[in-house]
């Protein structure tokens, strides 16, 4: 799915993102993170060993919400599906602790295996 322009630029701020994962048990289980995009897909870094890499291994749908910093009482919910998992090194937590901290490298944490997500939108609602 496309996403519109506004949500794209919002995406693309200082915005933290509330991200729903599934429990095994169909719980949700929920986390604050940071993201990014590349097109149409948002991205998301974590590392092994967490809960939403076990939650997204056994259903990759995936919930998102936010609030744009510029718009304090309008609320944007993203609803997709992880299409890509990579352990693939640092780079995308390195990008994103220059987004949102303003330093280009990720504090080294030994033995720390990062997992990188690509989620496809399916869905967008947009409220306010």
């Amino acid at each position: 799915m496309e996403i519109p322009q506004d949500i794209k630029d919002a995406l693309d701020e200082k915005v933290f993102v509330h991200l729903a994962t599934l429990n095994p048990d169909g719980s949700p289980q929920v986390s604050v993170v940071w993201v990014g995009r590349d097109g149409d897909k948002v991205l998301v870094s974590t590392a092994a060993g967490r809960i939403k890499p076990r939650n997204i291994a056994h259903d990759p749908r995936v919930g998102l919400s936010f609030t744009p910093t510029n718009e304090p009482y309008k609320n944007i919910v993203l609803q997709g599906t992880v299409t890509k998992t990579a352990e693939d090194g640092t780079w995308l937590i390195d990008a994103l602790n220059g987004k949102y901290v303003g330093v280009p490298v990720y504090p080294d944490r030994p033995g720390e295996v990062r997992v990188n997500y690509e989620i496809a939108i399916d869905s967008i609602g947009s409220w306010g």
